[in-house]
């Protein structure tokens, strides 16, 4: 198809064409409806008047008496039961009893108890080790021991577990041993995830250590991952450290049902040896949140309750724990009655102070 030619007055950019019109025709230019009180026409400066509401006046109430049946729940929600939790059976004789320290809530206290209760328990004569399970490494911290120049550690225990002996490390408690932590044990699930056995391979690399010690406490990360699922295949028993405060109370029914689940498939002599009430302070919401742990383990509480306490929390930054750094303090005393307490609970003699 030939192009159209243009007209002659257009040839040499004499005249410009010329431009269209797009202008809409009148019939087509949209005006919004008038809606009284919300908008007014252009050039209408008029203010409709405001009609008064009716007023309800001279109304007699009469009061009904209505029977409502009576129910357990409130809304969605139920009324909190116990939750059934077994209790762990005794120590076999001639070898440690192993006792993880858990919550899949981070802040709870879990590695201030297992190094307070540790220490407190080696000063007394019980021959303990520590294992930690936790990537952070704060036990080796908490003992003054640094991680950065230890070779063989938890992650050894797992995956090598013929060298078990050597990833020991002497602390400064006497009869106190640590299996120490660090970033390393981070990617550790992914290598684990696709091996057989992998459930079991923390319990293979402590097999070998059982005879040596009286107690074998395991710190755990703040997860229900494989390695804290290893720390329980692994245990004869579990201590709970409960914050009095809400949020810590959301996740005990899930960790219930592990531990259940747990023993029922991969560790039937798993149970439960206490719960524990943390960083406690007397406030009207934490002595609610202690009467409802109270309630949901009506047995299974351990007292005294572990107040807040400034000792606790600097006695790490000088690597020692609090019955060196301030026996006296509330932290030291609460660590110490609460120590003696599971002593009784493990079937250790308690020495005369």
């Amino acid at each position: 198809m030939g192009l159209m030619e243009r007209p002659a007055e257009w040839q040499g950019g004499s005249k410009p064409p010329p431009t269209p019109n797009f202008a809409p025709s009148p019939s087509r230019v949209f005006e919004p409806p008038l809606l009284l009180g919300a908008m007014m026409r252009d050039g209408d400066n008029s203010i409709p008047d405001a009609q008064p509401a009716p007023m309800v006046i001279d109304v007699e109430f009469e009061e009904q008496e209505v029977q409502i049946p009576q129910s357990t729940e409130f809304g969605q929600a139920e009324i909190r039961e116990p939750l059934d939790l077994p209790r762990a059976a005794p120590t076999p004789d001639g070898r440690a009893r192993i006792v993880t320290v858990i919550n899949q809530k981070g802040g709870v206290a879990k590695t201030t108890t297992v190094i307070n209760v540790a220490a407190h328990l080696a000063i007394q004569g019980v021959k303990v080790l520590v294992v930690d399970c936790d990537s952070q490494g704060n036990c080796a911290t908490g003992f003054g021991i640094d991680k950065s120049r230890i070779r063989y550690g938890t992650r050894t225990l797992m995956l090598a577990p013929e060298d078990a002996i050597r990833a020991r490390h002497a602390t400064g408690v006497e009869n106190l041993h640590l299996i120490v932590a660090d970033r390393q044990l981070v990617g550790i699930e992914e290598e684990l995830i696709s091996q057989l056995g992998r459930e079991r391979r923390l319990a293979e690399g402590l097999e070998a250590l059982l005879p040596h010690y009286d107690l074998i406490l395991i710190d755990t990360p703040p997860s229900l991952g494989l390695v804290s699922i290893n720390a329980l295949v692994a245990s004869d028993s579990v201590v709970i450290p409960v914050q009095t405060e809400y949020f810590a109370l959301e996740g005990l029914a899930l960790l219930a049902s592990t531990i259940r689940e747990i023993r029922h498939r991969l560790n039937p002599r798993l149970g439960v040896d206490a719960v524990l009430l943390t960083m406690h302070a007397p406030t009207l919401l934490n002595g609610q949140v202690a009467a409802q742990v109270r309630e949901t383990f009506p047995d299974l509480v351990v007292d005294p309750p572990i107040r807040r306490n400034i000792r606790l929390a600097e006695a790490p930054s000088h690597g020692t724990p609090i019955h060196i750094h301030a026996p006296k303090s509330a932290g030291g005393q609460d660590y110490l009655n609460l120590s003696n307490a599971l002593m009784k609970v493990w079937g250790f003699g308690v020495k005369d102070e």
